[in-house]
């Protein structure tokens, strides 16, 4: 079984923890990165277990951002 991650909201004065978490898992570039961030609420990342996602979900909530597992 596979999930979708998506990035609901964050708080904007904390953009930029947010865009770095976004970019180590999807190896995006910082313009990509900060792009998809800044279409919140967005799906991050694709089909990925379940042991990715909730490693995603906690790297992106520590940066102050707000995800779930779809």
């Amino acid at each position: 079984m596979t999930f979708d991650v998506k990035l609901e909201q964050f708080d904007t004065a904390d953009k930029i923890k947010v865009i770095k978490e976004v970019r180590a898992f999807t190896n995006l570039e910082l313009k990509e990165a900060k792009d998809l961030v800044e279409k919140a609420p967005v799906v991050l990342k694709q089909r990925v277990t379940k042991e990715e996602t909730n490693d995603i979900i906690k790297k992106v909530k520590a940066a102050v951002g707000v995800t779930i597992m779809e």
